[in-house]
Formats: structure tokens, sequence, C-alpha cells
């Protein structure tokens, strides 16, 4: 049986958060380079509230892919991604942006992450808790400085 992995970080932007929002679920082919990864992307959009994106990582000579559904919550500022295929299928990721004051805002992110390896100790999943929010944490600290790049 699967394991789920629970995980939540919170990354601050230098932006409204409307202007954040748009800018996080405009979906380009580059994204995975400003996230740090090596690999491509493609974007299928569905309806203006739907969205798979298609990706391939490269990690030496292991290439990975993963096909998500993303669903759009525009007037919350919301979107879910949901993996339908790859090593973390089944997972699902929640991220929420909230205003803080008139000029900056703050992304909230909840990892529910499908172990699909043999069954996990309690301290097993705190570990790769751990691990994962270092690493997602990480990937989000790139995108709020090429966001202010971009937007700056």
């Amino acid at each position: 049986m699967a394991s789920t992995i629970r995980y939540k970080f919170s990354q601050k932007f230098n932006f409204p958060a409307r202007r954040a929002y748009r800018w996080l679920v405009d979906y380009d082919s580059e994204d995975l380079s400003l996230m740090g990864d090596v690999g491509r992307r493609s974007i299928e959009k569905i309806s203006i509230d739907k969205v798979i994106l298609d990706d391939t990582y490269y990690k030496g000579k292991n290439r990975i892919r993963k096909r998500k559904f993303v669903q759009l919550y525009p007037d919350r500022m919301m979107w879910v991604s949901t993996h339908l295929i790859g090593p973390t299928m089944y997972s699902q990721f929640f991220y929420e942006i909230f205003p803080e004051g008139k000029n900056a805002s703050r992304l909230d992110f909840t990892g529910m992450q499908t172990d699909h390896g043999r069954n996990k100790s309690a301290q097993q999943i705190a570990q790769l808790a751990t691990k994962l929010r270092t690493v997602d944490s990480g990937a989000w600290k790139k995108l709020a400085k090429e966001m202010e790049k971009d937007l700056g």
C-alpha cells in the first residue's frame, strides 16, 4: 500500500497577490529551468481554468516523465495539481496566494505526495516530508527570484 507524505511551506513575493498569481499560473515551456531543473514542458490548455502539464525531467542518464492535471481557482488565487503519471502518480499539491499588505503576497503550499514504495514508518514519512519541504521550497525561492527579474 502507498504512503502519503504531507508537508507545507510558505513563500513570500514582493508583488501584490493578484499579480503574483497571474505570473505563477501563466505556464510556459521554460518553467522547469526557472525552478533549476533540466527538462522540457508541454502545455495543453483544456479550458480557461484547466491545464495539462506534461513534464520530462533529465537527471543524468535518467528520464522522468510527469503528467499533471492543474485546476485553477482564480477567484481564490488558488490551484491544485494532480499527478496523473510518473513516480508520484496520484499526488496532489495545493497552492494558494494571500495578500501581505498592498504590495506583497504569500504562497501557502501543501503537498500530499504519494509514495508507491513499501510501507513506511512514521519516522521515515517525517524524514521524507522534511526532505521534500527543503527541495520544493528551494525551487519556490528560485521562482520568487525569477518573478523579481521578470516583474521587478
